[in-house]
């Protein structure tokens, strides 16, 4: 299982929000069209679990507001549809349950009514940098069938297109280590939650075990870029990839930096012996 966990660490890219002219952005436009395969590929699919694992800690509920940036390809935001979908239903079902005389056709239309939107109002705004990774996103959007409460936007993560104020939850999955200004992103994160507002912010991080860490470096630095090779036909990319993240910084200091943005009651949580981890915090 090890060298199927250090394979998961470098099986998600990120999707860069830094400055639209760096190289980093010429990267992630590289790689675009290959993203989902790379990333089954060399995490095996744990990289799912992890996004699965983001979502029931967000817990939405009906009428939720998200922002999900560096979210080009849509992982996080189709998991919120379905989740929220998965909540009303639950409340659909109990409601049901509390009507015993009703007819089918009165049964089937109270389902009808709502297939087509998501429940209470819900929203999902997927932000990114990026326009060919909001491009595979639309794309599996529309063949996925997810369109109503979705929207995307060109938007950089340092100076985010939206008002103060306007979301219940900020979301960014595998992107805040290649913002090139990480304190100005989580300022922006502050500034565009509600007060009680959640960031929650899923990241590769620093490994806690001393021999499994040597076998993660071993596999990212000699696997990592040749799979990027064979795969996507991009060797650099994938190598870059694995750099950055090893500059990003260790659960602490990152968590120290999040406070700093104004952020309260902020922990976070190590998944996969902290090879990534989950970082939480609240607008009080």
């Amino acid at each position: 299982m090890a060298k199927a966990e250090a394979g998961a660490a470098l099986g998600e890219l990120c999707s860069i929000n830094g400055r639209p002219d760096g190289a980093v952005y010429h990267v992630f436009e590289s790689v675009a069209k290959k993203y989902d395969i790379m990333n089954d590929s060399m995490s095996l699919g744990i990289h799912r679990l992890w996004k699965d694992i983001l979502l029931h800690q967000m817990n939405p509920y009906p009428g939720t507001q998200l922002l999900d940036v560096a979210g080009g390809t849509g992982d996080i935001a189709f998991r919120f549809i379905n989740y929220v979908r998965s909540q009303w239903e639950h409340q659909i079902r109990q409601k049901l349950k509390s009507h015993q005389n009703l007819s089918w056709q009165e049964i089937s239309k109270s389902y009808q009514e709502e297939e087509l939107k998501l429940p209470g109002g819900s929203q999902v705004v997927v932000c990114d940098i990026n326009k060919e990774m909001l491009k595979v996103g639309k794309q599996k959007a529309q063949h996925l069938g997810y369109s109503e409460g979705l929207s995307w936007v060109v938007g950089n993560a340092e100076e985010l297109p939206f008002n103060d104020s306007k979301f219940d939850v900020y979301t960014i999955a595998f992107g805040i280590r290649n913002v090139t200004h990480i304190d100005q992103a989580l300022q922006e994160a502050y500034r565009v939650l509600k007060p009680g507002g959640r960031f929650l912010c899923l990241e590769f991080s620093q490994v806690n075990n001393p021999l499994f860490s040597r076998l993660y470096d071993l596999y990212s630095f000699q696997v990592i870029p040749v799979l990027g090779e064979i795969i996507a036909g991009d060797w650099k990319s994938y190598q870059y990839l694995v750099e950055s993240i090893r500059h990003f910084p260790a659960q602490e200091e990152f968590k120290a930096m999040i406070e700093d943005a104004g952020f309260l009651k902020v922990e976070y949580r190590n998944l996969t012996s902290g090879i990534v981890a989950i970082h939480s915090g609240f607008k009080l």
